[in-house]
């Protein structure tokens, strides 16, 4: 997607029940529905759609955290808190203004995490766009107190090189769990003529946040995760790699998931402050490394390609099944073993931007299935537990963007028996799905999910 200094996650502004979906054919005039109708698989149903609150409504929607059956949706103008402990009432109870892209978020008991790539006057929610060339633009991290849901307090910022395009929460490992969590922050893009965000720029900031006293969190390391580089001269690629768009731990394992621009990477996150890079790979196919997600035994991983930087119509006939898609590889013996690209099977118009992005896992006890978003080709959710052989198995999606500058949804993820998704301009969907393979999941309940922070399911009521 396309920041205002740099590409990345979003645009600038800018089945059947029981059997599997027949194969894609182009699309004709006749297939695409009009303008903002919604249209599903049979499996799945339209619960509802919460419309994004005032101060939030001019601004798009980005990614989301849940915590205690609430949910935490970032916006480019700041965060909505919405309570989904009623999923087919679900409603806005706080809304914070404070502008800064992405707004990518994470949250940790009293505690919200949000990313800012735009570069600012100064750090506060009052302050306005600066160029990166001067020297005493913010950007970075911004910390708020979120015990009180209809009044969060912005309690702390820390700045970081390039920015903080993504983040990633990382608990202590041991004793220093009850003490301390870690964000990953991911950032990219740099220029000779950015004081804070210089050439080469291979690396990530992590931040350590003390939970007792987290007005005290800062940069505690910049580990270089390229020190020969990253993939830089590849045919086709968006940007070459300078550092990393966004990384998805798995903290009881010690092991990390990066998609890095250029490069798809393992981690052995050991050493909460000294990630280190175990295994590499590059895909001719790829354009922009973009996330990843492990499944439930950390034996699989799927990254996924944003094409075009979100801003393209990439589900087209004419971009074929194997490029703005996802990635399948097995971990074999620490490596990364290419099985499968998937694709969702329905062809969008050329005007609807539509590409892999940001989707988990449905936890139905040994199959792997996730749900994704793909922008305006709205949520696929699909079962790829043969990694040569995946397939979809449901779909929610709207016809194409009434308004201008693309739009779609962000992230779509499940969370305890419904599946949620924050529309560009929409608001906050709540979908459900009623299908034999994936109702097992129903009876999974977790209280926080950060999804780039993967936690098991083993132990789980239901699993």
């Amino acid at each position: 997607m396309l920041t205002p200094r740099r590409i990345g996650r979003t645009l600038i502004v800018a089945a059947a029940a029981a059997v599997l979906l027949a194969p894609a054919t182009p699309a004709q005039a006749a297939d695409i529905p009009p303008n903002d109708q919604i249209v599903t698989s049979p499996n799945v149903s339209h619960v509802t759609t919460v419309p994004k609150p005032d101060g939030l409504t001019t601004t798009i929607n980005t990614d989301i955290a849940f915590q205690d059956g609430y949910a935490y949706v970032g916006n480019y103008g700041g965060f909505a808190i919405y309570d989904v402990r009623k999923p087919k009432e679900a409603k806005v109870v706080g809304t914070v203004v404070c502008p800064g892209s992405q707004m990518d978020v994470s949250v940790y008991g009293n505690l919200l995490f949000s990313a800012v790539d735009s570069s600012r006057n100064n750090d506060s929610c009052e302050s306005t766009a600066q160029p990166a060339s001067v020297k005493e633009s913010w950007e970075g991290v911004r910390i708020f107190d979120i015990s009180d849901k209809t009044n969060p307090k912005y309690i702390k910022s820390v700045e970081t090189n390039c920015g903080s395009h993504t983040l990633t929460l990382v608990p202590g490992k041991g004793s220093d769990r009850r003490r301390n969590v870690y964000l990953y922050v991911s950032s990219y893009n740099p220029n000779a003529t950015f004081p804070d965000c210089q050439p080469p720029h291979d690396k990530i900031s992590v931040i350590k946040v003390p939970l007792r006293n987290p007005a005290e969190a800062a940069v505690a390391a910049t580990p270089v995760i390229f020190p020969d580089g990253g993939n830089e001269t590849q045919p086709g690629l968006l940007l070459p790699t300078s550092g990393c768009h966004d990384i998805t731990v798995y903290a009881e394992k010690n092991i990390a998931a990066g998609a890095c621009m250029g490069d798809g990477v393992l981690f052995d996150i050991s050493d909460r402050l000294n990630p280190k890079v175990t295994a590499r790979v590059t895909d001719p196919n790829f354009a922009f490394w973009h996330s990843a997600t492990f499944n439930n035994s950390a034996t699989k991983v799927v990254f996924t390609d944003e094409l075009g930087g979100g801003s393209g119509a990439t589900c087209n006939e004419a971009t074929g099944p194997n490029r703005g898609a996802d990635a399948i590889y097995d971990i074999v013996k620490g490596k990364l073993v290419f099985k499968s690209y998937f694709k969702i099977p329905r062809y969008q118009a050329d005007n609807e931007n539509c590409v892999a992005h940001n989707g988990s896992l449905i936890p139905v006890k040994g199959k792997d299935i996730m749900v994704q978003a793909w922008y305006q080709g709205g949520i696929s959710i699909w079962d790829f537990t043969d990694s040569s052989k995946p397939k979809e198995i449901g779909y929610f999606e709207r016809g194409p963007e009434s308004l201008p500058g693309g739009g779609g949804i962000w992230s779509a993820y499940y969370y305890n028996g419904y599946i949620y998704g924050s529309d560009f301009h929409k608001g906050f969907d709540v979908v459900k799905i009623n299908d034999r393979r994936t109702d097992p999941a129903r009876h999974v309940r977790v209280d926080r999910l950060n999804v780039q922070t993967q936690e098991s399911y083993h132990g789980h009521h239901g699993w």
